[in-house]
């Protein structure tokens, strides 16, 4: 159910009903609005009828039943779109486009350095690097974990970027925290429920990526796991799903963006790269992620893909990219964003 509140509602009107919720047996989530404020009461749905009690409440418009199985994500509880704040110069969901770009891996201090410096002059919003790397086999190069989120850390302090790299596991979730700016949920984990869990006790933005092969409602749902726990921050990102076709590594299913959009008031950002595997397809796919209504881009970037411990096929040259920026920033307009 959604308490929804009058714009002239007092701070003691909001912390009453937050109390009888408590008291009801039900955990409330505020979700700030642009005139008044809405309160989630996310609990057992057998007995969400003794909620409608609250509506003589003061202070309280109505009290509506959230139809939609994700709760906190859903448009029912927020209209207009969610602005996810990282820093106060970048924030995802906006009128301006946030691109993320940065190699697949940290694999040395001067690749990342190079990398960094690379893509905050070609435009870029956010530094991306992998510290930790869950990888198909186990031979491949699985990440330089602590002394790759301190090289991200001082690449990103050189540059101004804020930073953003993957969490594996609930055990290392702390300590990537204390690097990253936002904390990025792979494809392999994007079912992973102990982990999401644990990431919505942060408080730190959450990029949650879609599974290989999970559906757009699947994906909505671990975003529910994550913003259950208290984490409201979540952006979510589309970066291909597992078909029959091989021309392409994944199948870049741009449709599931103004889906998403009609779904839920969470942002959406696309992974050309990893949604087609080939540096030849990623720009015009990111191209029209734009047309398709994406708030923003993740990109791979590495100063000499053939030389890459991961992904080298799909990563763009700093050349590539800043040739790319330079295009795309038209195609922003078009679509009434800004670069």
């Amino acid at each position: 159910m959604i308490v929804v509140m009058k714009s002239g509602a007092t701070k003691t009107d909001k912390e009453k009903v937050l109390d009888r919720i408590r008291e009801l047996g039900y955990k409330p989530h505020v979700i700030h609005g642009t005139t008044r404020d809405v309160i989630g009461a996310v609990g057992d749905e057998r007995k969400k009828l003794v909620l409608q009690q609250i509506e003589s409440m003061s202070g309280v418009e109505s009290v509506v039943p959230i139809l939609k199985p994700y709760k906190l994500a859903s448009r029912e509880v927020k209209k207009e779109k969610s602005i996810i704040k990282i820093t106060d110069e970048v924030s995802i969901g906006g009128r301006q486009l946030c691109v993320i770009a940065g190699p697949c891996a940290v694999e040395s201090e001067k690749q990342i350095m190079e990398s960094a410096e690379a893509v905050r002059t070609a435009g870029a919003h956010m530094l991306r690097g992998g510290a930790y790397k869950p990888r198909t086999s186990p031979y491949s190069f699985q990440g330089m974990k602590e002394k790759g989120l301190k090289l991200l850390a001082k690449a990103g302090r050189m540059t101004g970027l804020p930073i953003i790299t993957e969490v594996v596991n609930p055990e290392t979730a702390d300590l990537v925290a204390e690097y990253a700016d936002v904390l990025q949920i792979g494809t392999r984990n994007a079912q992973n429920f102990e982990l999401l869990k644990k990431i919505g006790k942060t408080k730190k933005p959450v990029l949650l990526k879609r599974g290989m092969s999970m559906t757009i409602k699947e994906l909505l749902m671990s975003a529910e796991y994550i913003m259950s726990e208290g984490n409201h921050r979540v952006i979510l990102c589309e970066r291909g799903i597992r078909t029959f076709e091989t021309a392409t590594r994944n199948t870049l299913d741009l449709s599931a963006v103004p889906v998403i959009n009609n779904e839920t008031h969470l942002p959406v950002v696309v992974d050309p790269s990893h949604g087609t595997g080939h540096v030849r397809y990623v720009a015009p796919m990111a191209y029209a992620a734009v047309a398709s209504g994406a708030d923003g881009l993740i990109i791979e970037v590495h100063p000499s893909p053939e030389h890459a411990t991961s992904d080298g096929p799909q990563s763009q040259t700093p050349e590539a990219f800043m040739e790319m920026m330079a295009k795309l920033k038209l195609f922003a307009e078009a679509a009434g964003r800004t670069l």
